[in-house]
């Protein structure tokens, strides 16, 4: 049955919007501190940069098979157009990114030496788009918001969602008969009224609702998510429960899938992975069940890769099978 399910994610048409970003990569040798303060010194051996945030779901979407439309706005910079050449390379399409002179492209660069991480250093601007930006996000949106199968709204808190256009997206998605999954950040959190799949963490529920309870405990836990669903009434909520696997609920049921054993290597992009499948799945048509499910075995497989990495259909596939 599953099987059968990521078969029909082909060809699917998924509007991504939020914030994309450029993970910069320096990665080099240590032997030596510095002279000059107690600083380890980096003989730069290679560098690299890969697409992150919004964009690393694109890059999801695009491995399993469906077609991804990224709405966002990025710098109108160097590392834009690093951004914008790497999503070429990629043969993602760059039709619904905007290019802003009030905008920086969120790039965070991480200094490697002997394969630990020393130092990253982040260049961005957080600040809500300027109306004028908004104005052009919004218009690239419904562009592309008829042709589309699902869309999702990717919210790291750099600014491109924001109070003025959250509600004006997701009403016109409502308007248009499209499923809207939301992945949240705290500023924004209780922003995302009538969405279709809420998929919050156990650290951003704790953060959105300004809770102390501890949420690992199955009542606490649906407690407070009938009180998110007090506030935003979605038709589901997803939380990931990291080791502990997934719970979904349409706030009648309420059911946690335990993670598979796993040789955890990096935890790093399994959100993204999570609500990619999840989306694709509510595109087609699945119960909330079978997309908590497929989607919590995708999360788990990409924790077993190095780095931030998208899924690998035919794995997902052959792990589908073993687990019916």
């Amino acid at each position: 049955m599953m099987d059968a399910l990521i078969n029909s994610f082909k060809g699917k048409k998924v509007l991504i919007v939020g914030d994309v970003m450029l993970d910069a990569y320096i990665i080099g040798k240590v032997d030596r501190i510095s002279p000059e303060a107690p600083v380890p010194v980096v003989n730069i051996e290679k560098k690299e940069s890969r697409l992150g945030g919004a964009a690393n779901v694109a890059l999801n979407i695009a491995a399993l098979n469906a077609e991804p439309i990224l709405c966002s706005v990025i710098g109108n910079d160097s590392e834009g157009a690093e951004l914008i050449n790497i999503l070429k390379n990629q043969n993602l399409s760059i039709a619904g990114i905007i290019q802003s002179n009030h905008r920086k492209t969120t790039t965070k660069t991480r200094v490697l030496g002997n394969k630990h991480q020393l130092l990253r250093i982040d260049n961005e601007i957080t600040s809500d788009l300027i109306p004028t930006d908004n104005d052009l996000l919004i218009a690239n949106y419904k562009t592309h918001l008829a042709a589309c199968d699902v869309v999702i709204l990717e919210d790291y808190n750099k600014g491109v969602l924001n109070e003025e256009n959250i509600g004006v997206l997701i009403e016109l998605a409502n308007q248009a008969g499209k499923p809207i999954t939301v992945d949240p950040k705290k500023n924004n959190f209780l922003a995302y009224k009538n969405v279709t799949l809420f998929k919050p963490n156990l650290k951003e529920i704790k953060e959105g609702l300004n809770t102390e309870k501890n949420l690992k405990l199955a009542e606490n836990l649906q407690e407070a998510v009938n009180l998110l669903h007090s506030h935003l009434q979605n038709t589901y909520t997803m939380v990931t429960l990291s080791e502990d696997g997934v719970m979904i609920t349409n706030h009648q049921q309420y059911e946690i899938i335990p993670a598979h054993i796993r040789n955890i290597a990096d935890v790093s992009g399994a959100g993204d992975t999570v609500i990619s499948v999840a989306s694709l799945c509510l595109a087609c048509g699945a119960d909330m069940f079978t997309t908590a499910a497929l989607a919590n075995l995708a999360g788990g497989l990409v924790c077993e890769e190095n780095g931030v990495v998208p899924i690998n259909i035919e794995k997902l596939k052959a792990e589908a099978l073993l687990v019916g």
